[in-house]
């Protein structure tokens, strides 16, 4: 069998992946059921919701909505759900591990989020302990918590718990990656990196939601979610730009040995392009996830496979951070381009309703043929109304 001109294969903190794509924590992700038809699924890892130490159930329902942003979009999201999941212990399971990393052979991603920097360590010491664990994700951008504040914004808090982390024992056993919340201002990305700098981060997230956003049902008057008078996490297409954004930002100012995982907003293959030429090592994919199945997988790469071998890629190597400075010409280029991918849709959609006017939209002859049948019908409508008259008198 030819090998495939085209590969997808990258290296996340250090383990070997099949594809750059895989899941993000959160949709799906809370019982050992979702996380299995992940692992049978096209998903390069594995990653587990966000656990707390103990079991808990989250916001009151309903506490997620979605808002459609059009055809090509990833519908925009708002979410409190509030970290429901079953506890650390139960993402540790070892036959459900063993399952994921040994039968089905996918790594095995464990994400944390303690109320507190002690839960977080504790999770921490049992989730290094766990052979099948393949690295940690550190949740430190939640912001859905009633009460809690997002440690990713609080530099002094970020900071403590960054070094009490990496001085416990286990971060010397697994590689830890840390979730990030969106940044905006330029101090801010330049803070945060500098502290993931001082430590042996293999990798961050960006971006987790946009905090505090309020998306209003006007014709019952309220809030679409109940939580928090209706304040929830913005996701999906609703933060795509502000995520590229982000990814870009870190993967200049961070460390080359950290990876930069970008997420938000990835629909089609095109997003995961765009996010791979900011510079991002591989991507999760969230809302898309959720409203898709776990079938996203295999269509994500099959489209970024297709435009790689359109474009000349064979490696993400090829294009990784090789983002362009804007060139008006290319510019020039890609807006005809599209223009004209968008006459072609139209003409395949109005072909498929079988609306006959599509074959006079590219050809002029064919407005002259149909002028010329239309005279030739009013003219047999005179002549049938003279012969009428004829043959009444």
């Amino acid at each position: 069998m030819a090998s495939d001109p085209v590969s997808l294969r990258v290296t996340v903190a250090g383990i070997d992946l099949e594809s750059c794509i895989y899941n993000a924590s959160g949709p799906l992700t809370e019982t050992h059921q979702a996380l299995l038809k992940i692992a049978a699924s096209e998903s390069a890892i594995v990653l587990s919701k966000s656990a707390t130490l103990l079991s808990q159930s989250g916001n009151p329902l309903p506490r997620y909505s979605e808002v459609s942003l059009g055809e090509d979009a990833c519908p925009g999201s708002i979410n409190s759900e509030g970290l429901p999941n079953k506890g650390i212990d139960y993402y540790l399971d070892e036959q459900m591990s063993s399952s994921i990393t040994e039968e089905l052979k996918k790594p095995y991603f464990v994400s944390l989020s303690g109320k507190s920097l002690e839960d977080n360590l504790e999770m921490l010491d049992r989730a290094t302990k766990c052979d099948n664990v393949s690295a940690i994700e550190l949740n430190v951008a939640c912001p859905n918590v009633i009460g809690k504040p997002i440690i990713g914004y609080d530099f002094e808090q970020f900071a403590t718990v960054l070094e009490k982390v990496f001085a416990h024992p286990g971060s010397k056993k697994k590689p830890i990656g840390i979730k990030l919340p969106p940044y905006f201002d330029l101090p801010h990305f330049e803070k945060a990196a500098e502290l993931l700098n001082k430590y042996p981060v293999k990798f961050v997230v960006s971006t987790n939601t946009i905090g505090n956003a309020l998306v209003i049902d006007a014709e019952a008057e309220q809030p679409v979610i109940e939580p928090k008078g209706g304040f929830g996490g913005l996701g999906g297409g609703f933060i795509k730009y502000t995520a590229l954004a982000n990814v870009r930002q870190m993967r200049k100012l961070l460390k080359p040995t950290i990876d930069v995982i970008g997420a938000g907003g990835i629909k089609t293959g095109t997003d995961a392009f765009e996010f791979i030429l900011c510079g991002a090592t591989a991507v999760q994919v969230g809302t898309q996830h959720r409203i898709e199945r776990a079938g996203v997988f295999a269509r994500l790469k099959r489209e970024l496979k297709e435009i790689m071998e359109r474009k000349g890629y064979s490696t993400l190597e090829d294009f990784r951070g090789e983002l362009r400075s804007h060139d008006k010409q290319r510019a020039k280029e890609s807006r005809a381009k599209q223009k004209e991918k968008m006459e072609q849709r139209k003409t395949q959609e109005a072909l498929n309703r079988g609306d006959v006017k599509v074959y006079a939209a590219s050809d002029d002859s064919a407005n002259t043929w149909i002028a010329i049948i239309l005279l030739a019908i009013i003219v047999f409508l005179v002549l049938d109304k003279f012969k009428y008259f004829d043959v009444a008198y």
